[in-house]
């Protein structure tokens, strides 16, 4: 069962046809959100990113479009998924019609609930994307549904054996993993690429650095951060709303430690 609108319906008959922007154009946000045992896993940080990233894109956002209406219409999708914990993903397009230029800004919305399955590896492996760029700069940042790059870069770690790929931006310096944030920790310091480089603005990114910036036992840096530093860190570690921090534990020949991805976990409890 997915929300349409508000409505729940089987997701046999959705009426999303060939005139649906986000699939014509990719003019479309989405949320990937954490439910787990029937709470809402950063509820705040989701809700103002999708707001801010609405009036971005220039998309008219209703008066009823309040925080508790987004929390509710989520639980509502679960519940009706006979499920308590979830992978639910919130998709926001503008209505039909018009090329490029539309001929509204007002949206639908879309609301899926799957069940909720993580798995913590104890083995990460991962290398570099190098056939397509992103590109720095603002809209980079969105979660947005032009995706074809990270499809790309998917079936390339599939077809190479690999668990994930790093994404490079068009000045070839470290971007994010093709669905995760990513850091590096060097000593006592933890490194991350800075959102000018173009990686996404995710929100368990967001309380990582809030974490660390708390702790005095490391420094966070946002920077540039150059493909050949990853020979010479300590530890790797990405991030998700889904996942939260899976530890890298191979990256070509370089072996990676895994102590302090384990801290940060235990600092965010999560």
């Amino acid at each position: 069962m997915i929300n349409f609108n508000g409505k729940i319906i089987s997701e046999n008959t959705v009426p999303l046809g060939i005139q649906n922007r986000a699939y014509k154009y990719g003019d479309a946000l989405f949320e990937t959100i954490k439910v787990k045992d029937g709470k809402v896993n950063f509820i705040e940080d989701h809700y103002f990113r999708l707001m801010a990233s609405m009036r971005m894109l220039r998309m008219s956002i209703s008066m009823e479009f309040t925080l508790e209406f987004f929390e509710k219409e989520i639980l509502k999708t679960v519940n009706a998924n006979n499920i308590t914990s979830a992978r639910v993903r919130f998709s926001v397009n503008r209505k039909d019609g018009g090329l490029y230029a539309p001929i509204t800004n007002t949206i639908d919305f879309l609301i899926e609930a799957k069940e909720l399955k993580t798995i913590s590896r104890s083995t990460y492996e991962i290398d570099i994307f190098k056939d397509y760029y992103v590109y720095s700069g603002v809209l980079s940042t969105l979660k947005t549904n032009n995706k074809i790059l990270n499809v790309l870069a998917g079936i390339y770690a599939e077809e190479n054996g690999l668990d994930n790929c790093i994404l490079l931006n068009e000045k070839k310096q470290v971007v994010e993993a093709l669905n995760a944030n990513i850091f590096l920790v060097k000593g006592n310091q933890i490194i991350t690429p800075s959102l000018a480089d173009g990686c996404l603005k995710g929100v368990m990114r967001k309380n990582i650095i809030k974490a660390i910036q708390k702790d005095e036992r490391y420094e966070i840096i946002e920077t540039q951060i150059s493909p050949f530093e990853m020979q010479k860190v300590d530890e790797v570690f990405i991030s998700n709303a889904i996942m939260g921090i899976q530890a890298v534990t191979k990256y070509r020949k370089k072996l990676y430690s895994t102590e302090t991805a384990g801290y940060i976990k235990s600092i965010l409890r999560i």
